[in-house]
């Protein structure tokens, strides 16, 4: 017999252990090599784990032929022995084209999550869609939740995200399928320079890897999951001592200004943010989250500060998050 190509083994070894404890689950399909290659490994894996398997392809709309190319990959999914469904969806405006498709696609999968009980889906972004994600969140400077980049396993209220091949090369993929004999479908908005993610991928960090050498794309995705531990940690030390730092308080909560000033400054931040996102459901900018920590800490008798949906301002030994 014809030995395994690595690529493939590689591939199957990174989905086998997932599939463990689930009965039904979903493959996120696009058609390109990265889901294709998931859904072959998935395809086999489960077959011998007795996981009912279901592709899911979301058709954007966005572009001429998407709906042949929903159509090509369905089939594809079929040719692998995997039910499989084409899901049409509505692309908004807010927070521009790849938010807002993003936004459409993922609510689609979660409905059809639903609709096919499924307790999974599985995404085929790799180490390098990672890269991306940490390099992207460095240029935009948006701290260390949003280096940890992508997590191989997010759970809601209604289905767990599983990405297996966080540690797996794009190369690999792109292998798999042609070791397999799959014909990957190419978005043209993989080679759009108007998207910023398309440029990280085409122009920087390629330069980054001739410029400093290879192996670039690894430590990015090693730094994503050491600050990702990181996160883990402090969500777990917040969770552990927010009873004894907060309390209700007349149209929103009240934290304690002495709790806030004996933590050290990391915690304290988050404990500020936690309590915004967790209480109003808003996003706190770095900015607005020192002003905050300065009511506890550079008390000057400073009023209020108008912050997404709430306002802060200090009584006494309390800084009050009130609605606004």
């Amino acid at each position: 017999m014809p030995s395994l190509d690595p690529s493939v083994a590689e591939i199957r070894r990174a989905v086998r252990p997932v599939l463990d404890g689930h009965r039904t689950v979903l493959v996120a399909l696009s058609g390109g090599a990265d889901s294709l290659a998931l859904a072959a490994a998935v395809a086999f894996e489960a077959a011998a784990a007795d996981v009912r398997v279901v592709s899911v392809t979301v058709d954007h709309g966005l572009q001429a032929g998407s709906a042949a190319a929903a159509g090509d990959a369905a089939r594809a999914a079929t040719g692998l022995g995997l039910e499989a469904v084409v899901v049409g969806v509505e692309v908004g405006a807010e927070g521009g084209p790849e938010a807002a498709a993003r936004d459409a696609r993922y609510a689609a999968l979660r409905d059809a999550a639903v609709d096919y009980g499924a307790t999974a889906v599985l995404l085929g972004h790799t180490l390098d869609d990672q890269a991306e994600t940490v390099l992207l969140g460095l240029a935009r400077g948006s701290g260390a939740t949003s280096l940890a980049g992508m997590a191989p396993t997010v759970e809601d209220d209604e289905v767990t995200w599983l990405r297996p091949l966080l540690g797996v090369r794009r190369s690999a993929t792109r292998a798999a399928c042609a070791a397999q004999g799959l014909d990957p479908w190419h978005d043209p908005h993989n080679d759009d320079g108007r998207f910023t993610r398309v440029r990280v991928r085409s122009r920087v960090l390629p330069v980054l890897e001739a410029e400093l050498g290879p192996g670039v794309a690894e430590a990015l995705a090693r730094t994503a999951q050491q600050l990702r531990e990181d996160a883990e940690a402090f969500a777990e030390m917040i969770e552990e001592t927010i009873e004894d730092i907060v309390e209700p308080a007349e149209a929103g909560i009240a934290i304690s200004v002495a709790a806030l000033t004996a933590n050290p400054a990391a915690l304290r931040h988050r404990i500020i943010r936690h309590v915004a996102a967790s209480e109003f459901h808003v996003s706190l900018t770095r900015t607005q989250t020192l002003e905050v920590a300065r009511l506890a800490t550079h008390w000057r008798g400073q009023g209020p500060i108008d912050l997404p949906g709430c306002r802060a301002h200090r009584a006494g030994g309390l800084i009050l998050l009130t609605a606004r």
